[in-house]
Protein backbone atom coordinates (compact mmCIF):
# COMPACT_ATOMS: atom_id res chain seq x y z
CA UNK A 1 0.00 0.00 0.00
CA UNK A 2 2.90 2.74 0.70
CA UNK A 3 4.80 1.88 -2.24
CA UNK A 4 1.11 2.55 -4.54
CA UNK A 5 0.65 5.81 -2.71
CA UNK A 6 4.51 6.83 -2.56
CA UNK A 7 4.37 6.29 -6.75
CA UNK A 8 1.42 7.98 -6.92
CA UNK A 9 2.61 11.31 -5.33
CA UNK A 10 6.01 10.98 -7.15
CA UNK A 11 4.08 10.58 -10.43
CA UNK A 12 1.70 13.57 -9.45
CA UNK A 13 4.93 15.91 -8.17
CA UNK A 14 6.54 14.95 -11.74
CA UNK A 15 3.29 15.96 -13.71
CA UNK A 16 2.93 19.06 -11.59
CA UNK A 17 6.41 20.09 -12.26
CA UNK A 18 6.20 19.53 -15.69
CA UNK A 19 3.13 21.49 -16.17
CA UNK A 20 4.30 24.88 -14.11
CA UNK A 21 6.98 24.72 -16.60
CA UNK A 22 5.24 25.53 -19.35
CA UNK A 23 4.05 28.90 -20.79
CA UNK A 24 0.52 28.91 -20.25
CA UNK A 25 -1.03 29.93 -17.63
CA UNK A 26 -4.16 27.63 -17.51
CA UNK A 27 -1.11 24.79 -17.25
CA UNK A 28 0.54 26.19 -14.60
CA UNK A 29 -2.60 26.31 -12.81
CA UNK A 30 -3.03 23.08 -13.05
CA UNK A 31 0.00 21.92 -11.88
CA UNK A 32 0.28 24.21 -8.82
CA UNK A 33 -3.18 22.65 -8.22
CA UNK A 34 -1.85 19.27 -8.86
CA UNK A 35 1.27 19.27 -6.71
CA UNK A 36 -1.11 21.06 -3.55
CA UNK A 37 -2.94 17.61 -4.13
CA UNK A 38 0.75 15.39 -4.24
CA UNK A 39 1.41 17.68 -1.34
CA UNK A 40 -1.76 16.63 0.61
CA UNK A 41 -1.61 13.20 0.01
CA UNK A 42 2.00 12.64 1.53
CA UNK A 43 1.06 14.83 4.59
CA UNK A 44 -2.31 12.37 4.71
CA UNK A 45 0.65 9.21 4.28
CA UNK A 46 2.77 10.52 7.21
CA UNK A 47 -0.13 9.94 9.61
CA UNK A 48 0.38 6.17 8.97
CA UNK A 49 -2.15 4.36 6.18
CA UNK A 50 -4.42 1.99 8.15
CA UNK A 51 -7.52 1.04 6.63
CA UNK A 52 -11.22 1.05 9.17
CA UNK A 53 -9.03 2.11 12.45
CA UNK A 54 -10.73 4.98 14.70
CA UNK A 55 -8.31 7.53 15.04
CA UNK A 56 -7.97 7.11 19.08
CA UNK A 57 -8.46 3.78 20.68
CA UNK A 58 -7.48 2.14 24.01
CA UNK A 59 -4.71 0.13 22.05
CA UNK A 60 -2.15 2.32 21.35
CA UNK A 61 -0.03 0.22 18.60
CA UNK A 62 -2.81 0.04 16.22
CA UNK A 63 -4.40 3.14 16.06
CA UNK A 64 -4.60 6.22 13.24
CA UNK A 65 -2.46 9.74 13.76
CA UNK A 66 -5.86 12.46 13.65
CA UNK A 67 -2.86 15.34 13.10
CA UNK A 68 -1.83 15.00 9.62
CA UNK A 69 -6.20 14.19 8.63
CA UNK A 70 -6.44 18.26 10.56
CA UNK A 71 -3.46 19.12 8.86
CA UNK A 72 -4.51 17.72 4.86
CA UNK A 73 -7.80 19.04 6.12
CA UNK A 74 -6.44 22.60 6.56
CA UNK A 75 -4.54 22.92 3.59
CA UNK A 76 -7.13 21.77 1.32
CA UNK A 77 -8.99 25.11 2.36
CA UNK A 78 -5.94 27.15 2.20
CA UNK A 79 -5.03 25.73 -1.57
CA UNK A 80 -8.47 26.19 -2.66
CA UNK A 81 -7.75 29.67 -1.83
CA UNK A 82 -4.79 29.89 -3.22
CA UNK A 83 -6.03 28.48 -6.39
CA UNK A 84 -9.00 31.44 -6.91
CA UNK A 85 -6.23 33.59 -6.31
CA UNK A 86 -4.08 32.63 -9.41
CA UNK A 87 -6.89 31.60 -11.43
CA UNK A 88 -8.13 35.44 -11.02
CA UNK A 89 -4.55 36.73 -11.47
CA UNK A 90 -4.10 34.88 -14.01
CA UNK A 91 -7.56 36.40 -15.34
CA UNK A 92 -6.20 39.72 -14.91
CA UNK A 93 -2.91 39.25 -16.78
CA UNK A 94 -4.97 37.60 -20.27
CA UNK A 95 -7.07 40.96 -20.05
CA UNK A 96 -4.47 43.24 -19.53
CA UNK A 97 -2.21 41.78 -22.14
CA UNK A 98 -4.49 39.88 -24.86
CA UNK A 99 -2.15 36.70 -24.35
CA UNK A 100 -2.37 34.33 -21.71
CA UNK A 101 1.54 33.31 -21.72
CA UNK A 102 3.14 33.32 -18.30
CA UNK A 103 6.35 35.40 -19.55
CA UNK A 104 7.59 38.10 -21.73
CA UNK A 105 8.01 37.56 -25.11
CA UNK A 106 11.40 37.28 -25.91
CA UNK A 107 11.86 41.20 -27.64
CA UNK A 108 10.83 42.84 -24.42
CA UNK A 109 13.39 40.77 -22.16
CA UNK A 110 16.21 41.57 -24.36
CA UNK A 111 15.47 45.16 -24.12
CA UNK A 112 14.79 45.06 -20.71
CA UNK A 113 18.22 43.31 -20.20
CA UNK A 114 20.04 45.82 -22.67
CA UNK A 115 18.56 49.01 -21.02
CA UNK A 116 20.33 47.42 -17.35
CA UNK A 117 23.75 47.47 -18.73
Amino acid sequence: MELLVASAIGLMTAAAVYLILQRRTFPIVVGLTLLSYAVNIFLFSAGRLIANKPPIISDADAYTDPLPQALVLTAIVISFGMTALIVVLALRGFLETATDTADLPEDELLRDTEADR
